[in-house]
């Protein structure tokens, strides 16, 4: 305001009366004073002839004042230029910070909103990108609130799961996502370490017979894994759970060897360092809506383990691990390869091992060559196992063309349940 007023009331002075009204000259022809005389004396002929010349000095002022009114008419000009560039400023500045509030309110929406799945397209753009081949190396970090709204505040009936750290939940984040999401209950510096392990390896592996996982959180003592929902569970749950067996045929229990041989290779052979899972058992086996399988779980896995067994830790489960882990441990239980060895290398005994819901539904050739697949695998010397690329390229002929194999098969068709 005092700029305009230093700007108006330079205007308005030399626009007043007082400065733009002509001055008035004083009539000094000899007519006006008797007294003095006219053309008698010389002397007074100067003065005449200035007297005649008062003219002309009347014209230079009135000129000056046109001047003037120039002056005044470019000054109005300029600081009403003046005035409407600030203007202009502050009507750009205004609309600057209009848009800067709108922002900042949709943003204050979208947490509010979180239960919806408003916040959560970076997660639903991962998935999708996943699937058509995104890049490693990130995992969203996801808020406890969409955790909590997507999980109907984690009810007991969206338990999928159960393992020795924690449950897992089925999220319902939108529509379009759903997701899975393991909370890791047990504390201690053993349950960190895996959580942090396994969102290490897991943002930087991608495979289709691999887990992907979507994202994780952390909030207060608990810990969270989200991972894409994989509608038939694990491969335990159909072994030796309520789900109907008959579901896994013979063709599709070969497709899932078929599935993990491939995820494995890609572990041992195609990740720099190499990565060993170490805990590989149903459970750890997940199945899509199409029964693919994809192996899940790497929270004891290890990059680039030295293969010297003296070096490593023993984990895992007992049981599933390798033979060399067994026989060292001091807790003892029962063996699935001590098991299950004597039997695999009789053929008269071999059915009598086969689930009793495939049983007489497989060629006895197919059989026999899986056994001798597995007997190479249990080994007792490490350095007689096949590697997993040859495991895997023995399955290939196994699984009919249809799910991925090379098996030609008359009658595709598969048991259901009853």
């Amino acid at each position: 305001m005092k700029f305009l007023f230093l700007l108006v009331v330079p205007i308005w002075v030399f626009s007043s009366p007082l400065f733009s009204a002509p001055v008035d000259v004083p009539d000094s022809s000899p007519a006006a004073h008797p007294v003095l005389p006219v053309d008698k004396d010389p002397f007074f002929k100067g003065s005449a002839d200035s007297a005649a010349r008062s003219p002309e000095v009347a014209k230079v002022k009135v000129v000056h004042h046109q001047d003037l009114n120039k002056k005044i008419l470019i000054a109005l000009v300029v600081a009403s230029s003046l005035l409407g560039g600030i203007l202009l400023l502050l009507s750009c500045f205004s609309l600057y910070r209009l848009k800067k509030l709108k922002e900042s309110n949709a943003k204050s929406n979208q947490s509010s909103d979180a239960g919806r799945g408003i916040t959560l397209v970076p997660i639903l753009d991962k998935l999708t990108s996943r699937k058509i081949g995104g890049k490693k190396g990130s995992v969203t970090a996801i808020e406890y609130q969409l955790l909590e709204a997507a999980t109907n505040n984690f009810d007991e009936g969206n338990v999928v799961g159960e393992g020795g750290l924690g449950r897992v939940y089925k999220a319902y984040f939108n529509d379009h996502l759903r997701a899975a999401v393991k909370k890791i209950y047990a504390a201690g510096q053993e349950a960190e370490r895996e959580y942090e392990n396994e969102v290490h390896l897991l943002s930087r592996i991608q495979h289709q017979n691999i887990v992907s996982l979507l994202g994780y959180c952390v909030h207060d003592e608990a810990r969270f894994l989200v991972y894409e929902l994989m509608e038939n569970g694990s491969l335990e749950s159909h072994l030796h759970g309520p789900a109907c067996r008959s579901a896994l045929t013979w063709h599709r229990r070969m497709k899932i060897a078929l599935d993990v041989a491939r995820g494995l290779e890609y572990l041992h052979e195609h990740c720099n360092p190499p990565v060993i899972h170490r805990d590989l058992k149903p459970s750890n086996i997940l199945l899509d809506s199409d029964f693919n399988a994809k192996i899940s779980d790497f929270g004891l896995a290890i990059a680039g383990g030295n293969s010297n067994k003296t070096n490593i830790k023993l984990t895992g489960t007992l049981g599933y691990v390798a033979p060399e882990y067994l026989l060292d441990a001091e807790t003892q239980c029962q063996s699935i390869v001590t098991w299950a060895s004597p039997q695999l290398t009789d053929r008269s005994k071999l059915p009598n091992i086969v689930d009793p819901a495939i049983r007489n539904t497989m060629d006895l050739k197919h059989l026999y060559q899986v056994a001798a697949i597995a007997v190479l695998c249990i080994q007792p010397e490490a350095s007689y196992r096949p590697l997993i690329t040859d495991v895997l390229h023995s399955f290939i002929p196994l699984v009919p063309a249809e799910l991925g194999g090379s098996l030609r098969v008359t009658d595709s068709s598969f048991s259901t349940c009853s």
